[in-house]
């Protein structure tokens, strides 16, 4: 028996709708306009009591054909238990902000406030458990046991300890809790700007962005590779997540790669890598960008502009590897009949591109906050669905529909959020992040680039199974301030944990985000990942030479930058060759391994490494020239 079946979807589009134009209302900041003035702490919990409402009343699980009757009952009865549960300690937050308050200024809860923290706190952490899985839980409630017990931990998990109260008092009230910076920019920028994303593909801007893209490159060899690197790239920037957008882009691009030739495998690691790029691609960085300018305490625009070219560098290697490979399979390009002429393509959906030039302009020009400015954005949107075909414009049903699907991602990243905070204040408490930043430091006795290749492997460890934005929270408190004592740019440290994060989507052995490419592709798993790693070989040498090198952050002098780009842009080209094996044409072992020596010498910093890297560079191309002269010698019998 099947319950739920229609109820819930509607029930879904009832809260989602009424949700966004919650938030329309205070993120758009009418209700500023109109003189009311919502207290963070208050806005925060109801966001927070939406997404646990979603979460337990409308997509918990439906009774299964097998389950008995008591057991279905009795599950639906604890979720009303831990709902019902969560809902009096979110209301008590919106209802009595005063002794909210009193307890901020004493710096502890008496009884009743612990009860109201563990009202909360159990319920949120079922949530993310049902969401994510059990990865961020057990983290989360290892470091709660080690606050509790940190009098009687070994070495440098050794301090004080601390109560259940004041435990309780840092994840309930503490400005690093449950309503701390996460909490934020999931309540007042993610849902915009899923909202965005979900408005764009509803009204064909998805469908859009692929045809031009195909216009762009299908004519190449490898053109749908390359197109699906390029829709990829901009849809997995704004869903935020590589695995959804693995299985939203991939299930039209992976097949139109596989038929002009590519393999399977090829096919599934050129969409897990593109989407997961994404992540790093500005203007969006999949929402990552706004939590760093947060944190850092700098401006939108500054962290823009320093992820700009590791991010170009890495979709470079990624393209060319793209037409590399293409090039060594001698694959024909598609049928003139299958590809949509630009003209066409341009007249058909320009105008998909102006909401997000408004919210470019917003953004970038203007310095508006990113949640206002993404909802400006919005009636563009909608608008822009009016010109083109019917079956694309947004009616209230489909805006509905919109909502809900937006919602739905969204619940799962708020409830995240949310606990996070508690690892966050669980953190400062214990002191591990300084402590565990020490000891890396000693390890590596000062040495920058020992530091880097053991903060890299945490984060890479640390990362797996984790979503963008909780991979970058954890690793911005437990890893980057490793480097910052070294004297590394605070932005340059965070985005190098955002790499090495992000590397484990696609490489396994989790890698979510091929594990959701090789069920579309057929593929076998271990070899769409081998496969990844060497198309995105990128993710693991950028963060090296960026923090190595700080013009690629566009730190430093004109001239520094200008050369640091110039000669990084060219090492990407040789390591793509390198990696391929083919340049000018094929390149033997020797030919391979100087391709890749010599980009990365371009990559790294100094004027002579990259002379060097050009000699080298030079050698690798006349290898390649060689060989594509006795290939064809050979091919002429």
């Amino acid at each position: 028996m099947e319950l739920r079946a229609t109820q819930p979807s509607r029930a879904l589009m009832a809260l989602a709708t009424a949700f966004v134009i919650y938030q329309v209302i205070v993120v758009g900041q009418l209700a500023a306009m109109a003189g009311y003035f919502l207290p963070q702490q208050v806005h925060r919990a109801i966001c927070l009591g939406v997404g646990l409402t979603a979460i337990y009343l409308l997509l918990a699980p439906a009774r299964g054909a097998d389950e008995p009757g008591w057991r279905f009952f009795t599950r639906r009865g604890l979720d009303l238990a831990l709902w019902a549960g969560a809902m009096f300690s979110l209301g008590f937050v919106v209802l009595h902000q005063d002794r909210i308050l009193d307890y901020s200024m004493f710096g502890f809860l008496d009884s009743f406030g612990v009860v109201l923290a563990l009202l909360l706190c159990i319920p949120l952490m079922e949530a993310v458990r049902r969401r994510t899985g059990w990865t961020l839980v057990i983290i989360v409630s290892l470091l709660v046991l080690m606050v509790l017990f940190q009098n009687h931990m070994p070495g440098i998990l050794f301090g004080q300890g601390y109560d259940l109260d004041r435990l309780a008092y840092s994840a309930y009230v503490g400005e690093a809790g449950v309503f701390g910076l996460p909490l934020s920019v999931a309540s007042n920028i993610l849902m915009i700007f899923l909202l965005f994303g979900a408005l764009m593909e509803a009204g064909g801007a998805g469908d859009w962005f692929l045809r031009l893209a195909l216009a762009a490159t299908g004519r190449a060899r490898g053109g749908p590779a390359k197109a699906a690197v390029m829709a990829s790239a901009f849809f997995g920037s704004v869903s935020g997540s590589p695995s959804a957008n693995t299985a939203t882009t991939g299930a039209i691009t992976i097949p139109m790669m596989k038929r002009v030739g590519h393999p399977a495998r090829f096919a599934g690691a050129v969409e897990a890598v593109a989407s997961t790029g994404g992540q790093i691609l500005p203007p969006v960085m999949g929402a990552i960008a706004f939590v760093m300018a947060d944190w850092l305490g700098i401006s939108y625009g500054e962290v823009v502009i320093a992820a700009a070219v590791p991010a170009l560098l890495y979709f470079l290697v990624l393209f060319v590897s793209v037409h590399l490979q293409a090039q060594k399979e001698d694959l024909v390009p598609l049928d003139r009949s299958e590809i949509p002429r630009m003209s066409e393509v341009l007249r058909e959906g320009w105008f998909h591109l102006i909401p997000f030039s408004v919210l470019i302009y917003f953004l970038l020009v203007r310095g508006f906050p990113p949640g206002l400015s993404g909802v400006i954005s919005l009636p563009f949107i909608i608008g822009a669905s009016f010109l083109s075909q019917r079956a694309h414009w947004l009616t209230p049903r489909r805006l509905f529909e919109a909502s809900a699907v937006a919602v739905r991602s969204w619940v799962t990243i708020v409830a995240i959020t949310a606990f996070v905070g508690i690892m966050i204040g669980a953190l400062e408490l214990s002191g591990v992040g300084i402590k565990l930043s020490g000891f890396i430091l000693d390890v590596a006795n000062g040495n920058l680039i020992l530091t880097m290749v053991m903060v890299a492997i945490a984060c890479f460890v640390l990362g797996m199974g984790l979503d963008s934005i909780p991979v970058y929270v954890t690793l911005a408190t437990l890893m980057a301030p490793a480097l910052i004592k070294l004297g590394v740019p605070a932005i340059g440290a965070h985005l190098f944990v955002v790499y090495w994060g992000l590397a484990s989507f696609f490489t396994p052995p989790l890698c979510v985000a091929v594990f959701v490419a090789t069920s579309i592709s057929g593929a076998k798993l271990w070899e769409t990942g081998a496969e990844a790693v060497r198309l995105g070989i990128a993710v693991f040498i950028v963060p090296f030479a960026f923090v190595l090198n700080p013009g690629l952050l566009m730190i430093g002098s004109p001239e520094r930058i200008a050369l640091s780009v110039a000669t990084a842009l060219t090492g990407a080209l040789l390591v793509a060759a390198g990696v391929r094996g083919w340049a000018l044409g094929p390149l033997g072992p020797v030919g391979r391994l100087c391709a890749i020596l010599a980009g990365l010498l371009l990559i790294g910093p100094g004027l002579y490494t990259a002379l060097a890297g050009l000699a080298l560079g030079g050698v690798a191309l006349a290898m390649s020239r060689v060989g594509q002269r006795r290939r064809r010698s050979v091919a002429a019998g």
